[in-house]
């Protein structure tokens, strides 16, 4: 079954892009708030290494669009096999490593075993490879011991980076050798990052000649380098930086959507109040988490369960756990108060506001009490970790991240046979149509029991010049594609 188109369908930002040399070839300075450590993006498991690095200095098999959509990269198209058990990917012709060397099937298989051999970060994504073969040039052929329905997914990110098998005692931590629209010109670990057209490129050339991407740990200090023209752009920023500059002569501030999913999340553990199923119930009726993602600055809209609308198996649960503070109360009641006493609210210092506001909501019924503690990161972590709550704010920002829920070993603890073979008949599809379909199955069945309470899906920001255009506004958190990018 074809999983890919034919034609390359790049990020809609893309379609009108500007030529080199043209009056709009000019340099952009980018403020961002982390730095990768390394170029290594094998070695450095960073959001930032893949955010910076990939679609711009590395390019992957796969891409996505700014829906989250799978999109032909250095793969032109791809065929499954109907057991789903062979994927079957075309490479692009006439591709060159930023040093000349041609990029062709060997250096993307070398790629894939290098991976797995190197057991580079989150290789688990690639599923039970059985082998991984170059027929010609042109041609990938992976081999699975059983379906794997996110390979593909798997390939757009960094284990789908094809990188010079020529070029295998280079030290990529401070170098970069890759096939995208720029090379790194420079860079200095926790300050800059300086990409410059890449003049070998294989697609249409980037529109600048050179982005360049600063570290701002303050952001007043960002705030103000946007303002005075010290930076032409700055993304993703924070809901509260974005409200600040927003209406401010000569900037612009744009909203994107992501995948990112805050929740309250329930520790179901046999020692916890939430190993109850009609109490995790009554804590969904008792939060108002339409209310709460309407006040949010950070909030695209309420979710209620564990996938989010740019991911498959979205559906829309919102209506399973409406507002209901008099069935909170019934069901509640069927507690003894020796039994529902005091719960323990951990959180971190960044969701102290919405953590507050979870305590009064609850507290509205006479029983349970929050005893709410807000830690220091490392405190918080390890209290996490060690199982002792009821109740936290979190996010989960990755694609298809849904499947920790089956797991009863997750700090969820949350042990659900039901659950564990619906997600078990999801990894098992063999094509598309059925894996998003058993997923939102499994999202509805898990968000039925009240598994935890996801309370909605964040937004992401960016504020750049007025003169500068060409730039992606969504899922910048995971990825941002810059060729398209000018300022006047």
């Amino acid at each position: 079954m074809a999983l890919g188109a034919l034609v390359v369908v790049g990020w809609t930002f893309m379609q009108n892009r500007f030529q080199p040399g043209s009056s709009l070839d000019a340099g952009v300075t980018i403020g961002i708030d982390d730095m990768p450590q390394s170029l290594d993006i094998r070695s450095d498991s960073s959001a930032a290494a893949e955010r910076l690095l990939v679609d711009n200095v590395y390019e992957t098999l796969v891409t996505v669009d700014q829906d989250n959509k799978l999109q032909p990269g250095l793969a032109t198209s791809w065929k499954t096999s109907d057991d789903g058990l062979t994927v079957t990917l075309t490479l692009q012709s006439g591709v060159t490593f930023s040093n000349g060397h041609t990029l062709d099937a060997s250096d993307a298989v070398w790629s894939l075993q290098q991976n797995v051999t190197n057991k580079v970060a989150d290789v688990d994504e690639l599923g039970d490879l059985a082998s991984v073969a170059n027929p010609n040039a042109t041609t990938v052929v992976i081999t699975l011991a059983k379906p794997n329905p996110t390979l593909l997914r798997a390939l757009s990110g960094r284990l789908g980076i094809v990188y010079d098998s020529e070029s295998s005692s280079a030290d990529y931590q401070r170098k970069a050798i890759g096939s995208g629209p720029f090379t790194v010109a420079d860079f200095q670990p926790g300050h800059s990052l300086k990409l410059a057209r890449s003049d070998t490129y294989h697609g249409t050339k980037a529109a600048s000649n050179v982005v360049e991407f600063m570290q701002y740990s303050d952001a007043d200090a960002l705030s103000k380098a946007l303002t005075d023209g010290s930076l032409d752009m700055a993304a993703p920023v924070s809901a509260s930086t974005a409200t600040g500059l927003n209406g401010k002569d000569g900037l612009t501030v744009k909203e994107g959507a992501t995948t990112d999913k805050v929740l309250l999340a329930y520790n179901n553990g046999t020692d916890s109040l939430l190993s109850d199923e009609q109490a995790r119930k009554a804590f969904r009726y008792q939060i108002d988490a339409a209310g709460i993602a309407s006040a949010q600055p950070d909030a695209a809209g309420a979710l209620g369960g564990p996938i989010s609308l740019l991911e498959p198996g979205y559906e829309d649960l919102t209506g399973l756990y409406p507002h209901d503070e008099n069935q909170a109360g019934q069901m509640f009641s069927y507690f003894g108060a020796q039994y529902l006493t005091t719960v323990n609210l951990v959180v971190p210092e960044e969701y102290r506001s919405l953590a507050e506001t979870i305590k009064q909501q609850i507290e509205r019924q006479p029983r349970p009490t929050v005893n709410l503690e807000v830690l220091s990161d490392e405190d918080y972590a390890k209290r996490i970790k060690d199982g002792k709550w009821e109740l936290t704010v979190m996010s989960m920002d990755g694609t298809d991240d849904a499947g920790i829920f089956a797991d009863p070993d997750s700090i969820f603890h949350y042990d659900h046979t039901e659950a564990q073979q619906a997600y078990a008949d999801a990894r098992a599809a063999t094509n598309d149509a059925d894996y998003e379909a058993r997923m939102k199955a499994y999202a509805r069945l898990i968000s039925e029991d009240a598994a935890s309470d996801w309370l909605y899906t964040r937004k992401c920001f960016t504020v750049a010049s007025t003169k500068v255009s060409g730039y992606p506004t969504s899922m910048i958190n995971r990825r941002m594609p810059l060729a398209g990018l000018t300022v006047k």
